[in-house]
């Protein structure tokens, strides 16, 4: 706990170092990789070289600094994180190496202003940062290790089939190698991939795209130009080769506990964003709870699942769909051609806007979907989203350029684009 005195230091200090955040975290990646070469692979590094990762951290910086004495307002944030430090198994130990290089680029950037004083204080709330952290996650490890099939740290998973769902995307079948074999999580959570790619060890989180319960795991993948794993997937990984996953994480997730609202369920999705929300489809369209699938893609040949879902909305009357592509093919045959826009979720939403709404894509089509909710005076509670990768804040679609709210570019959810 930090003292009074230091509490004051951190709120006092707090906007200093948060016109500096971004220097500081410039400073601390590179400083943490020369020291401590064997983090870098827990560290997406095409989210280095765009400086998305270095903008989270940041962001978190500055929000932990200026609620620091309100941390309960930051609830939401410490699960996101700690979800995604389980997906790479992050442990104990590695926090004193953060916490190092952290003061270390501090002092760098700010000098002569960092005093004892100051230094003592931030370190001390860097250190109750990580017991918060350390707490949450080593929950998250013990509930793992608790579920049907589940597991601690890292499991040996065999490639028992691989289908091609798209032009793009590719569903791998997985079956772990030794102990049991049907595996329960919460659907719309992701996995851990651990790779060793021209001698380099990466992580990538991929979403499972299949419902909980069953023999094995199912991922979807995006094969993304220049992406290092997606395209080591799509083009080496066979039937017969083993892969190396973590437990389930991620709390994007489809509230499926005894006595959870049954509101009207909304999955709207673009491009690979889609793999989420296969998983929550497919373990509650039995249950007669009124959805509506929205997706979005260029065309039918980057569709996803096209088949399997028309096939549901064939079975099960409670499930309704809309499709969007923004460039048909001659034989295509969407519901709406072009963007999402108000239009089609007015007349798809009940007018009372009471419904569960989950969405999730490519950054641009995540921002018109927000912006058109929150017109449509859907309850911001009642809005469900994540990025998969560094969190990021929705910007409204209109300030952006009217070709980034196409609903084109395929989602982060199964690409490189995933949280590490």
């Amino acid at each position: 706990m930090l003292s009074p005195e230091q509490t004051a230091i951190i709120k006092a200090t707090a906007p200093v170092v948060g016109a500096h955040a971004r220097d500081i975290t410039e400073h601390f990646y590179p400083l943490m990789f020369e020291r401590y070469p064997e983090v870098k692979a827990f560290f997406n590094q095409a989210h280095q070289q765009q400086g998305t990762q270095r903008q989270a951290l940041a962001n978190a910086l500055v929000a932990y600094a200026t609620h620091i004495d309100q941390l309960e307002k930051l609830g939401d944030a410490v699960g996101l994180i700690a979800h995604k430090h389980c997906s790479l198994d992050i442990q104990p130990e590695h926090y004193p190496i953060v916490g190092e290089c952290l003061m270390a680029a501090i002092g760098a950037v700010l000098g002569d202003a960092v005093t004892a004083e100051i230094a003592d204080a931030w370190g001390a709330a860097y250190q109750q940062l990580a017991d918060i952290l350390i707490g949450v996650e080593e929950q998250l490890y013990q509930g793992n290790t608790q579920r049907r099939g589940g597991w601690r740290g890292e499991r040996q998973f065999r490639i028992t089939d691989r289908v091609q769902e798209s032009d793009v995307i590719t569903s791998f079948y997985l079956l772990p190698c030794e102990g049991e074999t049907v595996i329960d999580f919460i659907p719309g959570q992701y996995v851990g991939v651990i790779l060793t790619i021209d001698g380099q060890c990466v992580r990538r989180n991929y979403s499972l795209s299949d419902a909980p319960g069953k023999a094995g795991l199912r991922i979807s993948i995006k094969r993304e130009p220049g992406g290092q794993v997606s395209d080591f997937l799509h083009s080496q990984a066979q039937v017969g080769d083993t892969l190396t996953l973590t437990a389930p994480c991620g709390d994007f997730v489809l509230d499926t506990s005894p006595g959870a609202p049954q509101r009207p369920l909304f999955l709207v999705t673009g491009g690979v964003g889609i793999t989420p929300a296969m998983s929550m489809l497919n373990s509650c369209v039995a249950s007669g709870r009124p959805i509506t699938f929205i997706h979005a893609a260029i065309d039918s040949r980057h569709q996803a699942f096209a088949e399997h879902v028309h096939t549901l909305a064939q079975q099960h009357d409670n499930l309704r769909t809309f499709t969007i592509h923004e460039k048909p093919l001659a034989d295509d045959t969407p519901d709406a051609t072009g963007f999402i826009n108000a239009a089609i979720l007015k007349d798809l939403l009940p007018a009372d806007r009471n419904v569960d709404f989950y969405f999730l894509g490519p950054k641009p089509f995540m921002n018109a979907v927000n912006e058109l909710a929150n017109e449509l005076q859907i309850a911001p509670s009642q809005l469900h989203y994540e990025f998969f990768g560094p969190a990021e804040i929705l910007t409204p679609a209109s300030a952006s350029s009217a070709s980034t709210s196409s609903v084109t570019t395929t989602s982060a959810s199964g690409t490189e684009d995933a949280p590490a």
